[in-house]
C-alpha cells in the first residue's frame, strides 16, 4: 500500500504539511445515477480515516458555489459522481480550471470511456475483441418499425440495446424478438438521442479492476451471476442486496484469467485512464469480448471494486487511501496543482 509522509514530503501543499489532507468528496449530482452516487459518497465519507483526512461532502447539484468558494482550501477532490456531468469529463474540466487535483481520469479519457460508441472505436483500434454493433440516432428520421427491421437484418433478433452515454445498465434491454427490440428502442431513447445495439453474446460475465499510474496492477477478477429472475445484470441486479452472486476470484481457468487482466490493462491504457478503472467483459468459449470501461466505479456496500479490493487484502478505507495517494502522486509527477 502506498504510504504518504504528511510532514516530510515537500511537494505536498501547505495545508497538507500542517496536518490533515483536505478532501472534497463529490457525490450525488444531476444524472439518473444520482441516488447510487450518493450511496457511494456516503460509504466513502464514513470510511475515510479522520486522523488523516479532513473530509467535506458536496453534492455539486446544490453545492457547486461552495466548491468554487472553497477551492483554495481543498487539497484533492474525490469524484464519485456516476453518469452525466461526473463520468463524462465535465466535472473534471471544472476542477482543472479551479486548480483542484482530483481522483481518477481526466477530461479526455472520461469523455471517451463514457461514450460506448467512441470507446468501442478505441478498443477496435487497439485490437481488442468487441461485439458487433450498430449505433442509431433518434434524429435519423426513421420510424421505430424501420429501425427494428434494420437491426434484425444487421444483427439478428438477439440483441442488447443501450443508451450510448448511460451507466448502471440504465435504459438497457436484452431482446429476443422484434417486439422486444421495439420496446428496447423506446426505453433507450428516453435517456438520449443515440442508442447502441449490440449482438447478444451468451457467456460468463466478468469484471476486472485496474489501479495505478505508470505501473498498473489488477485486482482479483469477479464473475457476475444474476439470480434466475434477472435476464441480465440490470440496475436492480447491480444494487439490490442478494440479487446477484458475485464470485471473487472468478472461477475461470488461469490462462483466460491472465488474458482478461491483460485486456483490462489494455483498455485502461487505450482510453488514457488514470488511477483506477473497471472493465466489464463476456467470456464465450475461449473468446473474451470487452464490453465497457468505467472510470468512476461504484463504491457502495454491494459494489464490485471494494469486493475485489477485499479479496486482495485491502480494507475499504485502505482502498480509498490508495486511490487518493495514487492521484496525489500523479499530480506531483505532472507538476499540476500542488501549491
Amino acid at each position: 500500500m502506498i504510504q504518504i509522509n504528511h510532514e516530510n514530503n515537500e511537494s505536498l501543499g501547505a495545508n497538507q504539511k500542517m496536518g490533515k489532507i483536505k478532501v472534497a468528496l463529490l457525490a450525488g449530482g444531476w444524472s439518473s445515477e444520482s441516488a447510487i452516487s450518493s450511496k457511494s459518497g456516503k460509504a466513502a465519507f464514513d470510511a475515510l480515516d479522520r486522523d488523516r483526512y479532513d473530509v467535506t461532502m458536496y453534492n455539486p447539484k446544490d453545492d457547486l458555489d461552495k466548491v468554487i468558494a472553497n477551492k483554495d482550501r481543498i487539497d484533492i477532490a474525490f469524484i464519485l459522481l456516476h453518469g452525466t456531468y461526473g463520468e463524462d469529463g465535465r466535472i473534471q474540466g471544472m476542477l482543472d480550471i479551479l486548480g483542484i487535483p482530483f481522483v481518477g481520469s481526466g477530461v479526455l479519457s472520461s469523455a471517451m470511456a463514457v461514450n460506448k460508441h467512441i470507446a468501442k472505436m478505441v478498443y477496435r483500434a487497439e485490437g481488442l475483441k468487441v461485439a458487433r454493433d450498430m449505433v442509431i440516432s433518434r434524429a435519423s428520421g426513421m420510424s421505430m418499425d424501420t429501425l427494428a427491421d434494420k437491426i434484425i437484418e444487421t444483427l439478428g433478433p438477439n440483441t442488447v440495446i443501450k443508451p450510448v452515454e448511460e451507466g448502471s445498465s440504465i435504459g438497457m434491454s436484452v431482446c429476443r424478438d422484434r417486439a422486444e427490440i421495439l420496446d428496447g428502442l423506446k426505453k433507450a431513447f428516453e435517456y438520449g438521442g443515440e442508442t447502441m445495439i449490440e449482438e447478444y453474446i451468451r457467456g460468463a460475465e466478468i469484471t476486472c479492476c485496474v489501479m495505478g499510474n505508470q505501473e498498473l496492477e489488477t485486482l482479483p477478477l469477479i464473475e457476475i451471476v444474476p439470480r434466475s429472475q434477472y435476464r441480465f445484470f440490470d440496475y436492480e441486479a447491480k444494487y439490490k442486496a442478494g440479487a446477484t452472486e458475485e464470485i471473487c476470484p472468478a472461477a475461470i481457468e488461469k490462462r483466460l484469467a491472465e488474458r482478461a487482466r491483460a485486456i483490462a490493462v489494455s483498455a485502461h491504457r487505450a482510453l488514457k485512464c488514470s488511477v483506477w478503472s473497471r472493465s466489464d467483459m463476456i467470456i464465450r468459449d475461449k473468446d473474451i469480448y470487452l464490453l465497457e470501461t468505467n472510470t468512476i466505479p461504484g463504491m457502495t456496500e454491494t459494489s464490485l471494486f471494494p469486493l475485489a479490493a477485499r479479496q486482495a487484502g485491502m480494507t475499504f478505507s485502505g482502498l480509498l487511501e490508495k486511490l487518493i495517494a495514487l492521484s496525489m502522486e500523479k499530480s506531483r509527477q505532472t507538476g499540476a496543482y500542488f501549491k
